[in-house]
């Protein structure tokens, strides 16, 4: 039941995508010719807007870029993870070219060392140029276009700061190459693989000898994630696999849950209060975005901050809100919170008061401020 109803939110989502879809022909003389490109941008895309979007590449875009598109814009709905500009390449004549490799060194040759070429050289300048792109890439493959992501890995600087590599058709030596290459690699990099228990064999063995050996390194760099699914193909593990990549790359990104709050916010080091503007300075630092404070974070942060009787954490999240929410009842909320904890009574019954003027938030209301005030009036009676 719960893979239905999953399928229909997938189908849901993948219809409102199609109708925000670019479809696009791009040539370059690198390539002797062009390859059609579908596009999707955010819903609410503004050109104008300094607002910048991770870029995700989809190779084998004839049949991955839905999948893609629709994980995004579920994931993204619900804040896990920010919009993205996704751009699917065409390759269902041109595959076999586009990823071929030498017999010697196992590294792109002849038309596939052209496509590799097109697409860091001819294609990301072209998007970054016509879209608002951020620094934070990912390149998605399966099987054939799988293996040829990792060629990306081996440029001096990798273009590419995430990998979603499904049931790759490795080159020989590619998985001592890409051991060594992840041991050594000094910028972060999110690397998922995975595979399947109905995979087909011989890919299914090669990916499995990777694992064994990328689980085992020591980079502090490197977020390296693995799936080995059940009840799964080589082709329906691509809707497994899709999900849980996003997921975990963007990780630092989603909002504070419960188990982020009881294992890491009450335990970190300094403050509830220092704990949120480090989050916010980790989503910047790995996914370049500016991430608006959303009010499930202030709520967390008020709950740490009155379970480790921090109040001026509480105080520094009052001013945070009204800055980020002028118009909200957040701010005035908190800081009445903040008076009513420190004993002063006459002030936070002014704050709540104040706020009743204000809009209401995702989570406070006019109710939830009269009934904050009706609990100081009776203790004042």
């Amino acid at each position: 039941m719960k893979k239905l109803i999953y399928f229909f939110i997938l189908a849901f989502c993948s219809n409102l995508v199609n109708a925000q879809v670019i479809y696009e022909e791009f040539a370059s003389d690198r390539i002797d010719g062009s390859r059609d490109l579908k596009i999707q941008l955010p819903r609410n895309y503004d050109p104008e807007s300094n607002v910048q979007y991770p870029l995700i590449i989809v190779l084998d875009g004839d049949y991955l870029f839905e999948p893609v598109t629709g994980n995004i814009d579920f994931q993204s709905y619900w804040d896990d993870m920010p919009d993205c500009i996704v751009v699917g390449i065409k390759q269902s004549e041109s595959r076999e070219n586009d990823f071929l490799f030498s017999d010697e060194t196992f590294f792109p040759a002849h038309e596939g060392a052209d496509f590799f070429e097109f697409l860091s050289m001819d294609l990301i300048p072209y998007i970054e140029k016509a879209y608002n792109t951020s620094s934070f890439r990912i390149i998605i493959g399966h099987d054939l276009s799988a293996n040829f992501i990792n060629y990306y890995l081996f440029k001096e600087q990798p273009i590419f700061k995430s990998y979603i590599a499904m049931s790759p058709i490795f080159a020989p030596e590619m998985a001592n190459r890409l051991e060594e290459r992840l041991s050594s690699i000094e910028d972060e990099v999110f690397y998922y693989l995975s595979t399947s228990d109905g995979d087909i064999r011989k890919f299914k063995k090669s990916v499995l000898e990777s694992d064994l050996k990328l689980k085992n390194i020591e980079n502090s760099r490197l977020h390296y994630n693995f799936d080995n699914f059940e009840d799964a193909n080589h082709y329906t593990l691509v809707g497994r696999s899709l999900p849980v990549a996003l997921n975990k790359i963007f990780k630092f990104y989603k909002p504070i849950n419960s188990i982020e709050y009881k294992e890491k916010l009450l335990n970190y080091e300094g403050s509830p209060y220092d704990y949120l503007i480090k989050k916010y300075e980790n989503i910047k630092y790995y996914y370049g975005s500016d991430k608006k404070y959303i009010e499930n974070d202030f709520r967390a942060v008020a709950a740490g901050s009155l379970k480790k009787n921090d109040m001026e954490s509480l105080q520094q999240l009052s001013k945070l809100a009204h800055k980020t929410y002028p118009e909200s009842m957040i701010s005035a909320y908190y800081l009445g919170m903040y008076f009513e904890e420190t004993g002063k009574y006459k002030k936070a019954l002014q704050r709540y008061q104040s706020g009743l003027l204000l809009k209401k938030s995702q989570f406070i209301d006019k109710d939830i401020l009269l009934e904050k005030m009706y609990e100081l009036q009776d203790m004042n009676n």
